[in-house]
């Protein structure tokens, strides 16, 4: 009987000290580094498709085609009134065929986080700030010329094009909230 009853002591006391503990960690402030980047009002600006030219002994051999979704800060976004369709436009002809970011032969060494963080880098010195919270790459394609031509042929349903990387779901912008 008596070992009975201090069974039943122990597990009242560990159940109090569990749900004591659960308690103090649920409201327990956050990390200051957590703090900021929790109070942060992002927005998601979807890009329409961007296609680039690829210039080479002065003809185009071929196109990239990108669609890419920024996470912004909304209030410093809004305040900045920069079209950020035409800052990324520059930035992706500046990687893409300034610095040739990607070697089409070696399309599988392709650095995907670091394109991503150029974009992010450049995007946000243009804006003078940390704006750009995160960059999303939904699609990324190069078509050469051939491919082009064979895309238009009404007879050729098989769409050729090399695909650099299989592309991020961008999140759903939230619907305006009317204030």
């Amino acid at each position: 009987m008596l070992k009975l009853i201090a069974t039943g002591l122990w597990v009242c006391i560990v159940t109090l000290a569990a749900v004591w503990f659960s308690i103090s960690q649920a409201t327990k402030p956050p990390d200051s580094a957590d703090a900021a980047k929790a109070k942060v009002d992002t927005e998601v600006v979807k890009v329409e498709t961007i296609s680039i030219p690829v210039i080479s002994k002065g003809g185009v051999k071929g196109y990239f085609l990108s669609r890419i979704t920024l996470i912004v800060d909304k209030v410093k976004f809004k305040a900045a009134k920069l079209p950020a369709d035409t800052f990324l436009t520059d930035e992706l002809f500046t990687l893409l065929v300034g610095n040739k970011m990607v070697d089409l032969t070696e399309i599988q060494q392709f650095d995907l986080s670091g394109f991503k963080d150029l974009i992010k880098k450049g995007m946000n010195e243009r804006y003078e700030g940390e704006v750009v919270m995160d960059v999303l790459v939904e699609q990324l394609d190069y078509l050469s010329k051939a491919d082009v031509r064979a895309n238009l042929d009404a007879q050729n349903h098989d769409r050729k094009g090399t695909k650099i990387i299989e592309g991020e779901e961008a999140p759903e912008a939230p619907p305006p909230s009317g204030h």
